[in-house]
């Protein structure tokens, strides 16, 4: 039978894709961002963020704070591909979020597992008019085309389970023409696989679109699900299980992300569960991929777990940047 052995946990935010020095170049970008949201859910502009004196974060941006921090984000991403290469699992099921980039709006399943025999990697044109954030999203991919394998056996595992425990989730065994995996995916791929062709098994919640984002306690149970059928599937595998994604963001919600990172710690599942579904709008959604892989790996402890603060502008925006690994 198969065995959990690993479960990781880490941001995928651009901003560990760039350079120390381009952190203060989110300012160009963030005024742009649509949907922000405060830290009480409620929708608001970044003009009014920049006024409002409790997201007023001057000490956090002086090239002191950018370059240590963005150090210390580094360090997280080292350690957890270092911590993968020792482990060494037979497969790896990534639990990621997906933007418009292979689910849209005429097909946007809650849960979907991806069963196909293989996955491509495809580099993705630039789409942004800032040079800079268009080479940070190249790094998700390869530079050419590259397939690589996934364990279809497990994918298939996980789709009957969850059918049979009352998951209808969507499935799908290929990508429409010149697509590939997705950033959350992709960024597992090239930054915490030291092999890349270890096989994969991808998963991705709908955490942004309304009106069918998972509640958090469906998205626990979809990880205790994910785990029976790992643990059901009759092969001597050792599985690593990775969330991909949040915490906080496109606004810091730093008591939110540190609360959640303890709650994980504690194993805490009624505060997991009972996230108020308005601190998980825009990309804090995101955390519900945290919350499954959470239920995936709850016999499991939070052995390590690291926060960076990445606020990067005078409005407070950025990304709560986290890692974590269960043994």
């Amino acid at each position: 039978m198969a065995k959990i052995v690993l479960g990781l946990g880490s941001s995928h935010t651009p901003m560990l894709n760039v350079g120390r020095e381009e952190w203060p170049r989110f300012r160009e970008s963030d005024p742009t961002i649509t949907q922000l949201r405060d830290r009480s859910g409620e929708l608001t502009t970044y003009e009014e963020l920049v006024t409002s004196s409790e997201l007023r974060n001057q000490e956090w941006l002086s090239p002191q704070s950018f370059h240590s921090r963005y150090d210390r984000a580094q360090a997280g991403i080292a350690r957890l591909r270092d911590v993968l290469d020792r482990v060494s699992p037979d497969a790896i099921v990534i639990i990621g979020d997906d933007q418009h980039e292979l689910l849209h709006e005429d097909n946007m399943p809650s849960f979907l597992v991806y069963w196909g025999k293989e996955i491509v990697s495809r580099p993705i044109a630039p789409r942004l008019p800032w040079d800079w954030y268009n080479v940070a999203n190249t790094h998700y991919f390869d530079r050419e085309p590259q397939r690589y394998p996934v364990m279809q056996d497990l994918a298939l595992k996980i789709i009957e389970t969850m059918m049979r425990s009352g998951f209808e989730v969507g499935a799908a065994s290929g990508l429409a023409q010149d697509l590939g995996e997705n950033h959350a995916v992709g960024f597992i791929r090239q930054r915490l696989m030291p092999d890349k062709a270890v096989p994969v098994v991808p998963i991705l919640i709908n955490t942004f679109f309304p009106p069918n984002q998972p509640l958090p306690e469906r998205c626990y149970e979809f990880g205790q699900v994910l785990r029976n059928a790992i643990e059901s599937w009759d092969e001597p595998k050792r599985v690593a299980v990775v969330a991909s994604g949040g915490l906080s963001h496109f606004v810091v919600d730093e008591e939110l992300d540190r609360a959640f990172v303890e709650m994980l710690r504690r194993k805490d599942t009624a505060r997991i569960t009972g996230i108020p579904m308005e601190k998980l709008n825009s990309g804090s959604s995101e955390i519900r991929n945290w919350i499954a892989a959470a239920g995936a790996v709850e016999a499991l402890d939070l052995e390590w777990s690291d926060y960076v603060p990445g606020y990067r502008t005078e409005a407070g925006t950025g990304t709560g940047i986290a890692f974590a690994v269960w043994r």
